[in-house]
């Protein structure tokens, strides 16, 4: 860690990041029969989430992007050559089950500049923040990961109760109390060699950076929109979200 009074390192820019668009989405059927989940579409943007995410990352001064396959492939590869893309995309191809961690290494792999740091995202995270200020934040750490922390709204309407046990308001799904992984990282270049070639890195690579004091938390910024698409309830909230946007009415509290 840098040591107490010493000027923050510079802020180089990340241009490079690996999308993980693999995932089967077992809980978004019927719509990932026929594709992989980051292929889903978003109801009413005409397009799926990856397209929303290679925007993101273009926005970002991202310039090169690796998109990692698996289930139907096929898909999103088709996808991938036909699409007006706002940055340069590699597509590769797991032809076996590496894990989350494996996955990672073997995107890695191909990105472009080795030597330089770079982006990672889950393939069904529906975002947009700032990645220069967490790519600013996780370079002043000296961190070798930093993943985004969110902190979404609990699917239940919550009682405050005082401390004499009167019932003193509801609260219709408020904030987690506690930030959540939201499946965006930035990465050092020698982070890559740390990952487990099969596995997941967040019960390996994760928990020893963690002890060394070189895994830090960006709190995403408060109005934030944030979404992971896990569910059919996901896709249908995130399609009322942005018609209310798009209306002029934000219905999220």
């Amino acid at each position: 860690m840098p040591s107490a009074g010493a000027s923050p390192p510079s802020s180089a820019p990340v241009t490079q990041a690996v999308i993980l668009a693999g995932g089967q989405g077992s809980r978004l059927r019927p719509y990932t029969d026929t594709r992989p989940k980051p292929m889903v579409e978003i109801p009413g943007t005409g397009l799926p989430i990856i397209g929303h995410q290679l925007e993101w990352l273009a926005a970002e001064g991202v310039t090169d992007a690796v998109v990692s396959c698996g289930y139907l492939a096929e898909v999103v590869l088709d996808w991938l050559a036909t699409a007006s893309l706002p940055l340069k995309v590699d597509p590769v191809v797991e032809t076996e089950a590496l894990g989350r961690g494996g996955g990672l290494k073997f995107a890695a792999a191909a990105l472009p500049r080795p030597g330089e740091p770079w982006y990672a995202t889950n393939g069904d995270i529906w975002t947009r923040f700032g990645l220069r200020a967490m790519a600013a934040f996780h370079q002043e750490r000296d961190a070798h990961a930093t993943l985004a922390l969110a902190r979404p709204r609990l699917p239940w309407g919550t009682v405050e109760v005082d401390r004499f046990g009167n019932v003193s308001d509801f609260v219709e799904a408020p904030p987690s109390p506690y930030p959540v992984n939201a499946g965006v990282y930035v990465f050092t270049a020698a982070f890559t060699s740390m990952l487990p070639d099969r596995g997941d890195h967040e019960r390996s690579t994760f928990p020893q950076l963690a002890r060394r004091r070189r895994l830090a938390g960006y709190e995403l910024p408060q109005g934030v929109y944030w979404r992971a698409i896990d569910t059919a309830k996901d896709l249908n909230e995130a399609a009322e979200e942005l018609a209310a946007f798009r209306s002029g009415r934000d219905t999220r509290r």
